[in-house]
């Protein structure tokens, strides 16, 4: 019996080094994945000896992926987890591997935002900015300092904390639960980014149902109003009790979709990227072929 390999900690201080530059390749087709397949090299040196072997596992890494680039490193235990488990003769295969990736990168995608963008980065900015702005030198430094500590400090912990639960996920395999986790996962993935698609996908259509005047009293009479700030002010009065910001009322095929089902052609649009996908169609093509339609529509008046 082959002896068993295992991940040492030099080992996975590579992956975590090299995890900061899981941005470095990004591109439209598959986002992520040359800088995810760049950071996991150590470790599959490491699990796997053979040519072959290698060019499997990285073959198999340069599929699609694409989270917060922070939120990637528990994923990135979790895979070093599977693939040590694979290399040592787990019954783990390419689709469970995948599974637990896609499966996880939807939901840590929309944690990542709020917490280093919309909240870590802004207070240690606006604490360097104070001081920057006082004439202290040590305000860009600070920043530069914190951020870093902060960032460096959860890629690392976080991707140990998704290598120790991932060794734990597969201990029970013939229970089971690896695919029971590969399954939650991939669901709760979907669910995310299905609730999204209204938030990421926009469709106007601007072709012009009806044009009514509005009575009079019923709209704002700009002439009438003050000139400079009063009459700004005046008019967001005037908004905000009701009345219409333009003579007519005026409606449009967007407006009567949005009224029936709002968000229902963005949708559309999405489940029919999905089914071409499904069709093994090229994400480029989908793109140059969105970016296509898109300016003919709105040459011709429609979007």
């Amino acid at each position: 019996m082959a002896e068993e390999v295992h991940l040492t900690k030099s080992d996975r201080i590579k992956v975590w080094w090299r995890s900061t530059f899981i941005q470095g390749s990004w591109n439209y087709e598959r986002m992520q994945n040359g800088g995810w397949a760049y950071t996991l090299i150590p470790a599959l040196k490491r699990l796997y000896h053979t040519k072959e072997d290698r060019s499997a596992a990285l073959k198999r890494h340069l599929e699609f992926f694409n989270t917060h680039p922070y939120l990637a490193s528990p994923i990135i235990g979790v895979t070093m987890a599977l693939e040590e488990e694979r290399a040592n003769g787990a019954p783990i295969d390419d689709k469970a591997i995948q599974g637990v990736k896609v499966g996880m990168m939807g939901p840590l995608a929309g944690v990542g935002d709020p917490v280093f963008w919309f909240t870590v980065k802004p207070i240690i900015g606006a604490l360097a900015a104070s001081l920057a702005m006082a004439g202290n030198i040590m305000g860009p430094i600070l920043y530069f300092v914190l951020w870093n500590a902060i960032r460096m400090a959860f890629l690392w912990y976080t991707q140990e904390f998704g290598y120790k639960a991932g060794s734990k996920i597969t201990e029970d395999l013939s229970g089971g639960l690896l695919q029971e986790v590969t399954k939650g996962a991939t669901i709760l993935g979907m669910f995310i980014l299905g609730s999204l698609v209204n938030r990421w996908v926009s469709v106007k259509f601007t072709p012009v149902v009806s044009d009514v005047p509005n009575q009079k009293g019923a709209y704002i009479d700009w002439s009438s109003l003050p000139s400079g700030s009063k009459g700004i002010q005046k008019a967001l009065e005037l908004q905000s009790q009701g009345l219409s910001l333009t003579k007519n009322k005026v409606l449009t095929l967007q407006d009567n979709l949005d009224s029936l089902i709002p968000g229902l052609m963005g949708l559309l649009l999405t489940l029919f990227c999905m089914w071409l996908l499904k069709k093994k169609v090229s994400p480029i093509v989908i793109i140059l072929g969105l970016f296509v339609v898109g300016v003919v529509f709105h040459v011709v008046g429609l979007m």
